[in-house]
C-alpha cells in the first residue's frame, strides 16, 4: 500500500478531476450539434452494439434507467434512435441508432477526437499505451464481474 501525503491530492481525485475536465470540454464540443456527452456516448454505445434494451444502453452509457428513459425517449423524438419489439421477448423494446444517428456520430467524432488527442498530447507518446493499461486495470479492480 502507498502511504497518502497531505500535500499531493489523492489519486482519485485526480481522476475525477480529469473526467469533469473531459466532460467539460465534450459538453461544449457537442452543444452545437444538440447534443450532451451523455446521449453521444449511449449513441457509441449503440454503435458498438446495435439493439440494446433501455436497461443495458444504461449500464453501458454509466447512467440510471430512469435517466436513459428520459434519453431515448429524447433521442427518438429527435430521430436518431429508433425502438422495435424484441422476437424472443415481445415485453423488451430494442434501442437501434437510425442512419440519422450514424451520420450525427461520424460528425462529433473528429471534435471527440480532437480533445482526446489534445490530452494524450501531453503524455509522451511512449507512455500512452501504459495510461491506458493502468485505466482498464483501476476499472477491472473496481468491477471484477464486467469487462472493460
Amino acid at each position: 500500500m502507498t502511504s497518502h501525503h497531505h500535500a499531493e491530492p489523492r489519486t482519485l481525485y485526480l481522476v475525477k478531476r480529469l473526467e469533469l475536465a473531459i466532460r467539460a470540454r465534450m459538453d461544449e464540443a457537442l452543444r452545437p450539434h444538440g447534443l450532451t456527452t451523455l446521449q453521444f456516448t449511449a449513441l457509441t454505445a449503440l454503435r458498438q452494439r446495435d439493439g440494446l434494451s433501455s436497461a443495458q444502453l444504461a449500464r453501458r452509457s454509466f447512467v440510471t434507467p430512469q435517466t436513459m428513459n428520459e434519453m431515448v425517449r429524447w433521442l427518438e423524438d429527435h430521430g436518431h434512435i429508433q425502438r422495435h419489439r424484441d422476437p424472443a421477448n415481445r415485453r423488451v423494446l430494442l434501442i437501434s441508432l437510425t442512419d440519422a444517428g450514424r451520420e450525427i456520430l461520424r460528425r462529433c467524432d473528429e471534435l471527440i477526437q480532437a480533445i482526446e488527442d489534445e490530452m494524450l498530447a501531453a503524455i509522451p507518446e511512449v507512455q500512452r499505451p501504459l495510461f491506458r493499461q493502468s485505466l482498464i486495470f483501476g476499472y477491472t479492480a473496481l468491477n471484477p464481474h464486467e469487462a472493460p
